[in-house]
């Protein structure tokens, strides 16, 4: 399995951005489909953005959309979010997750590999 580490969070004002990061291991990255996903504190992890290995398209949750841009670079075996214009219910740990199958934003396969998360915090 690929080894992810997630880094890019923080403490950020509502209406700010930040750009969150997740670094894989291993020389197979081009060939992993990448998600992003979020647990707020007493809910449960929910899908955020997707983009599938051949990064033909990309799919993000409704609250997410025109906000959120989830990109990739090969070369650099990571996988990025970038996040504009945050909100207070933004507030949670995102991980990425890498090796699944996306078939839209509310029909897909969980990879096995799972970054630790990064803590990102809005304040209103």
């Amino acid at each position: 399995q690929v080894q992810l580490v997630e880094s890019g969070g923080g403490l950020v004002q509502a209406g700010g951005s930040l750009r969150l990061s997740c670094a894989a291991s291993g020389r197979t990255f081009s060939s992993y489909s990448m998600g992003w996903f979020r647990q707020a504190p007493g809910k449960e992890r929910e899908f955020v953005a997707a983009m599938p290995w051949s990064g033909s398209t990309t799919y993000y949750t409704d609250s997410v959309k025109g906000r959120f841009t989830i990109s990739r670079d090969n070369a650099k075996n990571t996988v990025y979010l970038q996040m504009n214009s945050l909100k207070a219910e933004d507030t949670a740990v995102y991980y990425c997750n890498a090796g699944g199958t996306y078939y839209s934003a509310t029909r897909y396969l969980l990879g096995g590999s799972w970054g630790q998360g990064t803590q990102v915090t809005v304040s209103s």
